[in-house]
């Protein structure tokens, strides 16, 4: 069994505490769509009862095209992701690229979010774990499950076991990702507890040529599968109309459908923390 990783008194990660919720647009497009998608989230998983972490990027770094829409960047997007936890009560994660960035990241986030492309920078890693806070590293498409002993014992001896591990589908030829379930249960044997990131596990990577394509109505069917094998959170991205979102519109699950897609996730959940 995982490690538990508390955030804070009602959000726990690991053991047989009741799956958190990580979810958001991927990428913060405005400060009204921010504020919007926050406060039906807020809704939603208070309605259900559900650990909820606000999830939204200031920078997207790794962008298919040049040209590609990025975010509002580290000093707005950090206001912005304040507010959303002033405002709402919620703990805020986001993605960190460079060690400069992590100082003033930290003074915000609760989570730092390692992604999966920079899942082996060990300067990152270090530099997320000396502030203390819980670090998510996703894994690398390119990696093993086993792998990502290394990126635990990188933390670790930096100084934190605050450490979550998300599964985001691993590379299966060109331009596709595949599920192994099987990871979920190897990294939990880490000692981290595991996240399942429904929606970039449906990516297709550059799909679309300048961007990246996804198969969205497979996010509900991989996220039930995930609760039933076990794990500690779900990260999934949402937007009020994913077709005009500036960044994996494909995968992202619509705003107000999200409340049906949690609930069987959900009960398969309590089902299976009942052993």
């Amino acid at each position: 069994m995982s490690n538990i990783v508390t955030l804070n008194e009602q959000i726990k990660f690991g053991g047989n505490h009741p799956f958190v919720l990580i979810a958001g647009p991927c990428v913060i497009e405005s400060k009204d769509l921010i504020m919007h998608t926050a406060e039906q989230l807020k809704e939603v998983t208070t309605k259900l009862n559900i650990p909820f972490v606000f999830k939204a990027s200031f920078d997207k770094a790794n962008r298919s095209s040049i040209h590609s829409f990025r975010g509002p960047g580290i000093e707005e997007g950090l206001e912005i992701l304040q507010e959303v936890k002033e405002k709402f009560n919620v703990p805020v994660t986001s993605d960190i690229h460079e060690t400069a960035q992590v100082e003033m990241a930290a003074d915000v986030l609760d989570i730092l979010q390692i992604p999966a492309f920079l899942c082996r920078q060990t300067d990152l890693l270090v530099a997320a774990a000396k502030t203390g806070k819980v670090v998510n590293v996703k894994k690398g498409q390119f990696l093993a499950p086993w792998d990502m002993s290394n990126v635990v014992n990188k933390l670790k001896e930096s100084g934190t076991a605050n450490i979550l591990l998300t599964e985001r589908g691993s590379t299966f030829g060109y331009n596709n990702l595949v599920v192994d379930m099987r990871s979920l249960i190897t990294m939990a044997e880490l000692g981290a507890p595991v996240v399942f990131d429904a929606t970039h596990s449906v990516q297709i990577p550059g799909g679309n040529g300048t961007s990246t394509g996804g198969k969205k109505e497979f996010v509900p069917h991989l996220s039930r599968a995930a609760a039933a094998v076990g794990i500690s959170s779900i990260f999934m991205e949402t937007h009020p109309n994913p077709d005009d979102a500036k960044s994996d519109g494909p995968n992202m699950v619509k705003l107000n459908e999200i409340e049906e897609v949690l609930k069987p996730i959900q009960e398969i959940d309590r089902l299976m923390k009942q052993y």
